[in-house]
């Protein structure tokens, strides 16, 4: 049997989790949490074999936990639950630790085999994830950033303002504008969110 440790900011969620996993006796549901400074608590004095982790949540979230989990040795795997497929979220939860990632869109019977495959230590992707991570591998290497560019880059995953970034970096905001529309061409995007995504999954940002 496999042991589990539900967490998600919405009650309805944990309750339909739970409801699912319990009907089947395959598993056992030990636990739930609100956020991840309860699921850190409650993985933890549990030790449940899966902690299935939702990422965006008030006070701490899935990434933070997932790193403390690590960081502290809590041997249970940690899989990713969540509605959010950018590179935003997919790179920086499988840097911090995750052993797999599934999307809440997932069937019943891909969740249970997701859940049986992690608590074996397998790596377990949900199929689009998957493809898109793929995509990134073969994809060639963006032309490299300049040290201006980077700075900048920074300051937009930071939630900066093109008038800010330029406060902050003694130049115009005429300037930052034309940094930003060098380095969407490198990066081959066309808006901030993207390049940020860009940014993470080249390495050129750190979660």
């Amino acid at each position: 049997m496999i042991t589990l440790l539900i967490v998600d900011d919405h009650p309805v969620v944990r309750d339909g989790l739970r409801g699912m996993f319990r009907a089947d006796p395959r598993f056992e549901v030990l636990g739930e949490a609100g956020d991840g400074a309860e699921a850190i608590a409650a993985a933890e004095e549990l030790r449940p074999d899966v902690v299935l982790m939702d990422l965006r949540m008030p006070r701490t979230d899935g990434v933070t936990a997932i790193k403390e989990l690590t960081k502290r040795g809590v041997p249970s795997r940690v899989l990713v639950l969540t509605t959010y497929d950018t590179d935003s979220d997919v790179v920086p939860a499988i840097e911090a630790g995750a052993t797999g990632y599934l999307l809440k869109d997932a069937p019943r019977e891909e969740l249970f085999r997701a859940v049986e495959a992690a608590a074996q230590g397998q790596a377990v992707l949900s199929p689009s994830i998957a493809t898109r991570l793929m995509g990134q591998v073969r994809r060639p290497a963006p032309a490299p950033l300049s040290a201006r560019e980077l700075e900048i880059l920074e300051l937009v995953a930071q939630g900066t303002t093109n008038r800010e970034a330029a406060r902050k970096l003694f130049i115009s905001e005429a300037t930052v504008k034309t940094h930003l529309l060098h380095m969407y061409a490198k990066l081959g995007v066309s808006d901030r969110a993207a390049a940020v995504a860009a940014g993470f999954s080249h390495g050129y940002l750190t979660p």
